[in-house]
């Protein structure tokens, strides 16, 4: 299992330092793990599997669209 550190989430992700804590606080986006003192690190794992549920939900709205669209 990997750290991933919040340059390595945004680069992964394509979100903004402020995006990522804002979904953290919300509850959409993984949690970070605390390193000690100040600092944190995010799962890599977690960061992947959130990453893959989103290109999940657009197939999933394509298929959706399309269906309906029939």
């Amino acid at each position: 299992m990997k750290f991933m550190r919040l340059n390595d989430v945004k680069a992964a992700t394509g979100l903004a330092r402020s995006t990522v804590y804002k979904y953290v606080k919300q509850g959409v986006f993984p949690a970070p793990v605390s390193l000690g003192g100040r600092a944190v690190a995010w799962v890599e794992v977690e960061v992947q599997a959130w990453i893959a549920d989103r290109i999940r939900e657009r197939d999933l709205r394509t298929i959706v669209t399309a269906v309906t669209a029939e």
